[in-house]
């Protein structure tokens, strides 16, 4: 396989090899790394404390450093250190069982590194926040180069990502490049959501979905006739569920298809396929709300896109890593041939010949980033060129 094999399981791997294609420098993941070597052969759940301590500790010495550059007014050069603070405080949070000591204290640290860090390199990004059934979701906005009205997406997270990691894997700026804006999102259980709202997950996505579309109507900047939506992993049910139910999505795609995630869930009481995170059923019982295994199983009945896909009459791309350890290759196919009323539909599997064959392209995200974007450029009017 292509992930970056340091360490003896896959979730650990995961986590580095999304790190690296996330801005990471190598040299500070083998810094990190090896003093929890031998941490990881404990399982993918046993030694998570450590990883938390040693990635929280580079984190805090960037973090640092930044300060240094900030005192100086080498205001770029700090952003850039913290930016890397922010990425890696996520990696070390995302890591942690629900309710770990530190975990919250983490999370604070990260969202304040982003934003001093994006401020500071004054990156292409602004905050913005939407009321939401009496408390806000929050997101991350991009604006796409040109003048007047562009094309837009909204871009949500998977099962365990957040608005900040779904910006650094740099779809926002690949769409940016080709004129189309981008809204990354922390749709319920996930991210700001999740932590500081205490938003539940839910299957049907088209709710906040519609939320955020309304938002970006009254935007003078966008478009509101050329509006997509896409998602990852998790991401690969909401996205397609959203543009199934809200009409006035005009095209949509999926980075790792996720047809029928309550399959799925059976599958992983079987322990068929790996796990995205350590400690997995304490985390999709904190995403879902659940009180336990039994009331999760029941609330997690709705996530599956059967019945569903031939809802879409807009162009519609199904993206998936043909050698996926958490979601297999079949659920691609499933969704793509249920798309039966789309005036444009199209199936790219990743192979070895060009890389992205790990789960959201874990291995290498340049291809799905570039033909994702490609692919809103042409069916929304963006520019490939």
């Amino acid at each position: 396989m292509a992930l970056f094999e340091y360490f003896p399981n896959y979730v650990w791997n995961l986590s580095v090899s999304i790190a690296l294609e996330s801005g990471a420098k190598i040299g500070e993941i083998i810094d990190m790394c090896a003093p929890i070597r031998d941490a990881a052969a404990r399982g993918e759940d046993g030694g998570t404390a450590a990883f938390m301590a040693e990635w929280s500790r580079m984190a805090d010495k960037l973090a640092g450093l930044a300060g240094e550059d900030e005192a100086k007014g080498r205001l770029f050069s700090a952003g850039e250190k913290l930016k890397r603070a922010a990425l890696y405080y996520q990696m070390a949070e995302r890591m942690q069982g629900h309710g770990h000591p530190g975990r919250e204290g983490t999370y604070a640290k990260a969202l304040d590194s982003f934003a001093r860090g994006t401020a500071f390199a004054r990156d292409n990004v602004e905050r913005v926040e939407i009321a939401y059934e009496g408390k806000t979701l929050s997101g991350l906005w991009t604006v796409g180069v040109g003048e007047g009205p562009r094309p837009a997406v909204i871009y949500c997270n998977g099962l365990d990502s957040t608005k900040e990691l779904i910006f650094f894997s740099w779809l926002p700026h690949a769409l940016a490049k080709r004129g189309i804006s981008c809204l990354c999102v922390d749709q319920p259980g996930t991210g700001e959501a999740l932590r500081l709202q205490n938003i539940p997950a839910r299957a049907d996505s088209e709710v906040w979905a519609s939320a955020w579309v309304d938002w970006l109507e009254a935007r003078d900047e966008v478009d509101a006739g050329a509006i997509g939506m896409t998602g990852l992993s998790l991401g690969g049910h909401y996205a397609p569920r959203a543009v199934a139910f809200e009409p006035r999505f005009a095209s949509g795609a999926v980075w790792g298809a996720n047809h029928d995630w309550a399959e799925v869930q059976q599958k992983r009481m079987r322990r068929e396929g790996e796990n995205p995170v350590p400690h997995y059923w304490g985390h999709v019982w904190w995403v879902f709300g659940a009180t336990d295994q039994a009331d999760f199983l029941e609330k997690a009945k709705g996530m599956t896109l059967e019945g569903i896909m031939d809802r879409i009459t807009v162009p519609f791309l199904v993206t998936h890593g043909e050698s996926d350890r958490q979601i297999g290759l079949e659920y691609a196919h499933q969704s793509y041939d249920q798309l039966i009323n789309s005036p444009r539909r199209e199936l790219k599997i990743f192979t070895p010949r060009e890389g992205g064959v790990e789960h959201v392209g874990a291995d290498n995200m340049s291809f799905g980033r570039d033909y994702i974007a490609d692919w809103f450029a042409e069916t929304l009017g963006g520019r490939i060129a």
